[in-house]
Formats: structure tokens, C-alpha cells, sequence
């Protein structure tokens, strides 16, 4: 059976094509990038040479451009991840890697009813917020002027309408105005005194994802977190990202590679156990599990019977 030919793209497309107030990202020989935005009256400048803006413009994404040097610079649309990396921030932003993981773990899906607490420069707040879509809902705390005006600034620059968004100063630790959330997700130091809000807040099967740096910080929470009763599945993990250099004769690990950042804890609301009991259960060393983890669960699946 013939395929059918793929009819040629529409180059006319404003989604294809730089205008006049986009965002380029100009990427050189060395695979150094450049975010900025187009102005017709700009100009680029790199110790490589200048390049006009008008020279961008109106050019479809994925073209190259010379600088006044002579050099060829690639032009394109920065994604999501370039633009978290590349972003004006106050504080430390969660990286692309873990950006990814919170969302599958977490289950952030279309129509979503979260609650964001720790909004920070706005890289969490602006994933969230397009995973849940036009039908969900993202409301936002954090108790620093400065960090909501940095980012709503980001959030408005990557995704210039978001009528579903609310970002609120308040500290919420002292509690959650919103009820019958399908997720919360925390980017603080001490998630643990959100717990208790939190169970009152999430619809049951609801998920709580908490984003940590430190060992102690995880120990602490997933203790709290049994001790609540109310809160099971409780999982801990982190993501490691090793890039491979692939040239004409070599194959071979990249010599740096995004590493530790931080942890990913999951728990599900669910109702308590009978009797009350608060520990969970236990493996046959005595050490207390909840759930499979990401790791366990892959290394079942690959098991063959015996």
C-alpha cells in the first residue's frame, strides 16, 4: 500500500515564523545559547558579531543567520526548558529534569484543580500551569512580594495568558483556603507543616508532591507524613540525567551531567489504616515501606519466572 504524501508545511504559519516581539534562542558553533527577545529596532551583540534583529524576523524557526563577523548563528523557538534555564530568577529554579518527573509522578493532568506552594521565579508555577490547561486550575503561594512580581513577570513572558492562574502572598503553612484539590505541590524547606492542611485540603486519591534538596529534609517529611494516617504510597526518589557525546568514531559519556539536584516525594490521601495504625509496613530487614518506587517497580516488570 502507497503512503500517502505529507503535504508541504505552511511557512506562513505565525507558529514557524519569528515576529516582531517573539523570543528567539540563537545557538553558536560551540553550542553556546542566547535567549532575547526580537525588537525590529534591536540589535544582537556576541564576540562572534552583531546580528539585527530584522535579520531574524520574519525568518521561519530553524534558519541561520550571520553575524557581521561572518559567523552562522541557528535560530529557533525556545522550548519550555530553554526558556526555565535561560530566565531572569531570584531564587534557585527547579531544573527541566526533575520539571519532568514531577509532572508524571505527580500526575498533573489536564483539568487539575493545584495548589503550588514555594513559587520562587515561577519555573514550577508556568510547567504546572500548562500541563493542567485552559479547564484547570493553578493557585500559587509564597510569602515574598518580590518572588510572586518575579514570577508572574516569567509566567506572563512564557505564556502570555493564563486567566486560570492566582498567586496569593500568604504563608501557607498556616493553612490552604482551597478545598477539594486534586494536587499540591511544595517547593519549600519544611513541607512538613503543610501535612496536615494538606489532608484536609486533597480529594481522596489525591497526591501531595514535595521537591527537596537534603536527606534529613525527606527523613523528616515522609515521618510526618505516616504519622498523619491519612497519607499512603509514600514514595522517594531522584533523577539523574548523563548525556552521551556521539561523533564519527566515539561513543562515550559526556565529561559533566546534571547530577543531584534535589528529591521527589510523592504520598497519596487516602483514608487511615484500621485500628489507627500509623507505621508503615514493613520488609522482611525491617525497614518500613510504602509503595514501589519508580526503580522497584521497572525491576519487577524486567523479573522472569522461574
Amino acid at each position: 500500500m502507497q503512503e500517502r504524501p505529507v503535504p508541504p508545511m505552511e511557512l506562513s504559519d505565525p507558529r514557524y515564523v519569528f515576529r516582531d516581539g517573539d523570543r528567539a534562542l540563537l545557538i553558536d558553533r560551540k553550542g553556546r545559547k542566547y535567549l532575547l527577545r526580537l525588537d525590529g529596532s534591536g540589535e544582537f551583540h556576541t564576540h562572534l558579531g552583531g546580528v539585527p534583529h530584522d535579520d531574524i524576523i520574519g525568518l521561519t524557526e530553524g534558519s541561520w543567520v550571520r553575524t557581521a563577523r561572518g559567523h552562522n548563528l541557528l535560530a529557533v523557538k525556545p522550548t519550555m526548558a530553554d526558556f526555565i534555564l535561560n530566565m531572569p530568577r531570584i531564587a534557585t529554579v527547579v531544573y527541566p529534569k526533575d520539571l519532568g518527573a514531577i509532572l508524571v509522578y505527580g500526575d498533573i493532568f489536564p483539568g487539575a484543580r493545584v495548589v503550588e506552594a514555594g513559587t520562587g521565579s515561577g519555573a514550577l508555577t508556568m510547567t504546572l500551569l500548562r500541563a493542567v490547561g485552559e479547564t484547570g486550575s493553578v493557585v500559587s503561594y509564597d510569602t515574598r512580594a518580590d518572588m510572586i512580581e518575579r514570577a508572574s513577570a516569567n509566567v506572563s513572558d512564557m505564556l502570555p495568558a493564563h486567566p486560570n492562574l492566582t498567586m496569593k502572598q500568604a504563608d501557607v503553612n498556616e493553612g490552604i483556603d482551597e478545598q477539594g484539590l486534586d494536587r499540591i505541590v511544595l517547593d519549600l524547606p519544611e513541607p512538613w507543616h503543610v501535612v496536615p492542611h494538606a489532608s484536609k485540603s486533597l480529594v481522596p486519591g489525591g497526591i501531595l508532591v514535595s521537591f527537596l534538596p537534603t536527606v534529613l529534609q525527606i527523613h523528616e517529611l515522609t515521618q510526618v507524613l505516616r504519622q498523619q494516617q491519612t497519607f499512603q504510597m509514600i514514595e522517594t526518589f531522584e533523577v539523574l540525567i548523563r548525556t552521551w557525546s556521539v561523533t564519527g568514531r566515539s561513543v562515550r559519556p559526556a565529561q559533566r551531567m546534571v547530577g543531584h539536584t534535589g528529591f521527589i516525594t510523592t504520598a497519596r490521601r487516602c483514608s487511615p489504616r484500621s485500628g489507627g495504625q500509623s507505621e508503615a509496613p514493613s520488609d522482611e530487614r525491617g525497614d518500613a515501606v510504602d509503595g514501589a518506587g519508580p526503580s522497584q517497580v521497572e525491576a519487577e516488570s524486567q523479573e522472569t519466572p522461574g
